[in-house]
């Protein structure tokens, strides 16, 4: 449940963001335009506007600009048709998915969006193959037929039943085929789609204004007439512009301070909410690297690590201890890394470094950066080297990039060790295990394992009753406990900051955690 929502808590009894069941307020949503948008910030600003580059949270702007076959709708937690108006899969092997598009869907520009336009934009996303791009999400999928104007099936080459979740992915967002190009990113800085939203002006890392897409047939209720969404570096920065009200809305990067700060206030003209989440962040090992590459050094830092003070001293207990890459709440989570390590043990490091013949301090440099998860990712960082040179087995450097060119330092492989963060694709174990496998992966980094991504991951697609893929989940999660090449450290809950004045943050996150910002609304009447 919430913790603390101020004034709402008179007029509305709200359930927790993990189970997208809110309470509804009973206050009008009527909006006007003299009110002007509704402003939100974020932190974490997109590193492209085009959806076949993207596989990190630019899809915030991609939920709300462009379409998907499926989507979730406010207290959903399974996919549901949005541009399309049904879809399942029409075999008991769930090796063939059908979908059949709403009559008459147009683009923002007008443009006739049919299921040709819906296989040129999943059919661009492989043949532009971006590295680290979310082509790896369509490792099941053979070849997409089209039948007729409306109707689409996706043909797999294996069973799959988390596929439904991956079209609803805003990864798998459909674009114009005439403004697209086919083989090639577009790079001119608009976007045309089909959302609830059109993107009426965008400056890179700033800002970008969104408005009423009139052309829009799909689920969303949109309870406001536009959104500016304001791109912060710094949690300190954006939380003193809600303050000075010129943010409504404030979420994804609030740092620990701010967050104890704004519990700890007393005036009614914040309201802070508060719920379970499955932010996950970790940390990856090149295993290219001469030291991050040798598995005993991987195991000593997985030895060496104190989770618990990273949550208490850096993140004020905000975020908790984690111990496996698939987070708390999900079914197949286990604890490995704890079962492995237990508590920090210097002598226990020590040891593992000594049987592998490494005697002196081992040089590791850990990169971060600087401008996307947080203000507080620094200082986590910091805690992370005063934790490793302080057992004397360690000598590290600490650098530093912005989000855009961190992204291309380690899909390039330049970082022996780095830091990454992660927001579910959907909620289900198979995405915190998936994405980071495989030749092709999410981390730019391959990770060849054909144990789990030849068996375990496809006995567990094949179970439509996701309770029975507890066992598959449980091995593959021992595979990455003795490879540590991906080291869990915390996982978040969710934070959103408003203004008094607004309602509909507490509905506004989907089970991805992306905010749907129709949902948001001022209150005209108490």
């Amino acid at each position: 449940m919430f913790n603390r929502i101020r004034r709402l808590r008179q007029v509305a009894a709200i359930a927790s963001i993990s189970s997208l069941v809110a309470g509804c307020g009973v206050l009008s949503s009527d909006s006007s335009d003299e009110e002007g948008p509704i402003v939100v910030g974020t932190t974490a600003a997109p590193s492209t506007l085009d959806p076949a580059a993207s596989w990190d949270s630019s899809w915030e702007l991609f939920r709300n600009i462009y379409q998907t076959l499926l989507s979730y709708p406010s207290g959903s937690t399974a996919p549901e048709p949005d541009a399309a108006e049904n879809c399942q899969f029409t075999d008991n092997t769930n090796m063939k998915y059908h979908c059949e598009l709403r009559e008459g869907l147009e683009f923002s520009d007008g443009h006739t969006l049919d299921a040709k336009a819906v296989k040129y934009s999943i059919d661009r996303i492989r043949k532009i193959n971006v590295n680290g791009g979310p082509a790896g999400l369509l490792g099941s999928l053979e070849r997409v037929q089209v039948l007729n104007d409306r109707e689409i099936v996706f043909h797999l080459n294996k069973a799959d039943a988390t596929f439904p979740f991956v079209l609803a992915t805003p990864a798998m967002s459909i674009v114009d085929p005439e403004d697209y190009p086919a083989d090639k990113l577009r790079e001119d800085g608009t976007i045309v789609g089909s959302g609830p939203y059109t993107l009426e002006s965008y400056e890179e890392g700033k800002q970008a204004e969104l408005v009423k897409n009139d052309h829009y047939d799909g689920y969303a209720e949109r309870k406001n007439d536009a959104v500016t969404i304001r791109y912060f570096q710094d949690s300190p920065t954006m939380v003193s512009a809600l303050r000075d009200q010129e943010l409504d809305v404030a979420f994804r990067g609030l740092a620990a301070d701010d967050i104890v700060d704004i519990q700890a206030d007393d005036k009614d003209d914040l309201q802070l909410i508060e719920g379970s989440g499955t932010e996950i962040n970790y940390l990856v090992f090149n295993p290219k690297d001469p030291m991050a590459g040798k598995t005993a050094v991987r195991k000593a830092v997985a030895q060496v690590i104190d989770r618990p003070a990273i949550a208490h001293k850096v993140y004020k207990d905000t975020v908790e201890p984690l111990y496996s890459m698939v987070p708390k709440g999900l079914t197949g989570h286990t604890a490995g890394f704890f079962d492995d390590y237990g508590d920090p043990s210097v002598n226990k490091a020590r040891k593992l470094l000594t049987e592998a013949g490494i005697t002196a301090p081992v040089p590791l440099t850990l990169w971060y950066t600087s401008d996307r998860y947080g203000s507080a990712t620094k200082a986590e960082f910091e805690e992370l080297k005063s934790q490793l040179e302080g057992s004397g087995l360690f000598e590290v450097t600490l650098k530093s990039r912005p989000w855009k060119t961190y992204v291309t330092g380690y899909q390039n492989g330049e970082y022996p060790v780095f830091g990454r963060g992660w927001f579910p694709d959907f909620p289900d174990a198979d995405n915190f295990i998936a994405p980071f496998v495989g030749k092709q992966n999410a981390l730019g980094t391959p990770y060849v394992t054909p144990t789990i991504t030849d068996r375990l991951l496809p006995n567990s697609r094949a179970q439509s009753d996701r309770a029975n893929v507890v066992k598959d989940f449980e091995d593959a999660q021992r595979i990455l406990v003795d490879d540590a090449r991906l080291l869990p450290l915390w996982q978040g809950r969710q934070y959103v900051a408003a203004s008094a004045e607004v309602s509909g943050a507490e509905r506004a996150l989907d089970p991805s955690t992306i905010m749907m910002m129709g949902e948001l609304y001022r209150k005209t009447s108490w």
